[in-house]
């Protein structure tokens, strides 16, 4: 289970009990039938107050989403690709909720164009078994939401990373005093997503290098017929 906060920002004055809390979940939950009251007995606090503390932090923003951290390879998907397009302006909300509308994507999300060395503004995650599968699912996607003609690039990942959740603390207990000067939020998600303008598909951390796109990629892109049944997660 991770954690995603407001990246690149101090943390808030929080109490010392909301403190213990997000050092204790930062490496994740208890791997229990009642998480939250695991937590609460570590703190001294009730299954409640835990939950809502939680909610609290959720709606001031320091914990911005709980999400699962997958292993792919272990599950049987073996390729996965970031896929980023070059769409108007105009168009980036409507065309990023129908992307994230397919089960087979994993993160969708814009990011603003670095002009001239990067025209790219929508991007998306691809998971399959195999490259095949994920060219596949990529087609069928193109024809579904109508983005024929779209620059867009595929880059395979080459290489997996270790995945975790947020970080809030190098040393659990710390004080307020300390976090108004040098407790900075750290996300672990390389992608640094932190624009919600686009609909995000359930919640798993890809961590990759990228293979460079290739022109081969386009002849398989165009011989691929029917997509592959819908997965969850990928290479990461």
């Amino acid at each position: 289970m991770s954690q995603t906060p407001q990246t690149g920002r101090a943390l808030p004055l929080l109490d010392e009990a909301d403190r213990r809390l997000l050092a204790a979940i930062q490496n994740g939950l208890p791997l229990a039938s009642r998480p939250y009251a695991e937590l609460g007995a570590r703190l001294g606090l009730s299954e409640t107050e835990v939950m809502a503390r939680l909610q609290q932090l959720q709606t001031r923003g320091v914990i911005r989403r709980f999400g699962v951290v997958v292993r792919h390879h272990e599950v049987g998907y073996g390729a996965n690709a970031m896929v980023v397009w070059d769409v108007p302006d105009a168009q980036v909300r409507e065309l990023g909720r129908c992307l994230a509308e397919f089960d087979f994507i994993t993160l969708c999300y814009r990011r603003p164009r670095h002009l001239p060395q990067w025209r790219y503004n929508l991007y998306c995650m691809i998971h399959g078994k195999t490259r095949a599968d994920v060219l596949s699912n990529l087609e069928w996607m193109v024809n579904r939401c109508g983005l024929q003609g779209l620059t867009h690039e595929v880059l395979f990942s080459l290489r997996r990373f270790k995945q975790r959740g947020a970080v809030y603390f190098d040393v659990q207990g710390s004080t307020n005093a300390d976090a108004a000067q040098d407790a900075r939020l750290v996300s672990a998600d390389v992608q640094g997503s932190t624009n919600a303008d686009v609909a995000v598909a359930p919640d798993v951390v890809s961590t990759a290098t990228f293979a460079p796109p290739c022109a081969s990629q386009d002849a398989r892109l165009a011989s691929a017929a029917k997509p592959q049944p819908a997965g969850s997660a990928g290479e990461g």
